[in-house]
């Protein structure tokens, strides 16, 4: 469980995004500094990368993050900073295999996971519907 000074939160995030026509050009040198690099940005926002896995052509990140940031707002950050730093490490990357700028799809996965399911928050809910329920006809 991670807290800011107005709130508690666990939002953990499941992230899949892929490189532009999912080129297999994450070899082992660019894997490390990706990783690397994704885990700067996370830390420099005060994201928490709960898992990180770097494959040829795309990349799957589980993150926990304040609920005050958009997981939109996540990846497209991650993306976007990722790719510039790529590009200037790497820049015969760009030459090489991507016109123009563009590292990763415009497309990306987002999943949300907690560590309770969504059958407990709908059994609690109803729990609580049931006791105000009970309390309002017990006062009657």
């Amino acid at each position: 469980m991670s807290s800011t000074s107005s709130a508690v939160y666990e939002i953990n995030y499941h992230l899949v995004w892929c490189t532009r026509y999912r080129k297999q050009v994450l070899n082992d040198e660019l894997k490390q500094f990706l990783d690397d690099q994704l885990r700067t940005i996370a830390d420099s926002k005060e994201w928490n990368v709960i898992e990180l896995e770097v494959m040829p052509e795309h990349i799957h990140m589980f993150i926990s993050a304040p609920p005050f940031i958009a997981p939109t707002d996540i990846i497209k950050i991650l993306k976007g900073v990722s790719a510039k730093r790529m590009f200037e490490k790497f820049p015969d990357l760009r030459k090489r295999e991507f016109w123009g700028n563009k590292l990763w799809s415009p497309s990306y996965y987002i999943g949300t996971a907690g560590q309770v399911s969504a059958e407990t928050i709908k059994q609690y809910i109803d729990g609580m519907k049931n006791r105000k329920s009970v309390r309002n006809s017990s006062t009657g």
